[in-house]
């Protein structure tokens, strides 16, 4: 009989004004410069302009308070921008103004990722999240149910009855080395976010150790 899932992460607690802590605003402004850095020179190839002049149209044009169909419907038709481009400005441009936090998506929730290399082979890890019982070693009492995957390459999860996701994409580096890359989506809020990101990364750790204990 399966284990029932723990209670992982606790209600979310508001700051004395009902918004983000100090401490989450510090971790939101360092996170937006470095995407804003990261990836400034990107969308200057595809569009034409950098952040700073896409960010000074929109400011213009008045996109707070305006909801994000109606701000990506104006962006592909005004400026022939792809629905993908529109939506990573309207994310882009939402988080420098602090109307967004950073791994929110247009819909309100939020995802957060993690990746792992591992010294065994992609076979042997593939094998260590999507079999059960090889997965109770390392993630012991969770209740994941299966959606879809491709054998070697990915595999994707209903966490728990939460309504969450979880998605696993698989790479070999060699023979004997392979990448594992995770995201968990439809997370409800920054604090359940930043708890959750701190739960895989300890959790792929013990992964990694798990496996590299018995190493092929």
């Amino acid at each position: 009989m399966s284990k029932p899932a723990p209670q992982l992460l606790p209600p979310r607690r508001k700051s004395p004004a009902g918004g983000a802590s100090g401490e989450e605003n510090e971790m939101i402004a360092a996170e937006r410069d470095r995407t804003h850095e990261q990836s400034g020179t990107g969308i200057r190839r595809a569009t034409g302009r950098d952040y700073d002049e896409w960010f000074a149209l929109l400011d213009r044009w008045g996109v707070p308070g305006r909801p994000y169909r109606a701000i990506a419907d104006w962006l592909e038709g005004e400026y022939d921008l792809s629905s993908w481009w529109a939506q990573k400005l309207i994310v882009e441009y939402e988080q420098a103004r602090g109307l967004r936090p950073p791994g929110v998506r247009p819909g309100g929730t939020f995802t957060v990722g993690t990746s792992k290399t591992v010294k065994v082979s992609v076979e042997r890890l593939y094998d260590a999240v999507v079999d059960p019982e090889e997965r109770e070693r390392w993630l012991p009492g969770i209740v994941m149910r299966d959606r879809t995957s491709r054998p070697l390459r990915s595999a994707r999860f209903d966490w728990s009855d939460d309504g969450t996701r979880v998605s696993v994409t698989f790479e070999a580096k060699g023979d004997a080395k392979s990448q594992l890359a995770l995201e968990h989506e439809r997370l409800p809020d920054l604090e359940t976010a930043q708890q959750t990101k701190a739960f895989w990364r300890e959790r792929l750790t013990a992964l990694k150790a798990e496996l590299e204990k018995h190493r092929e």
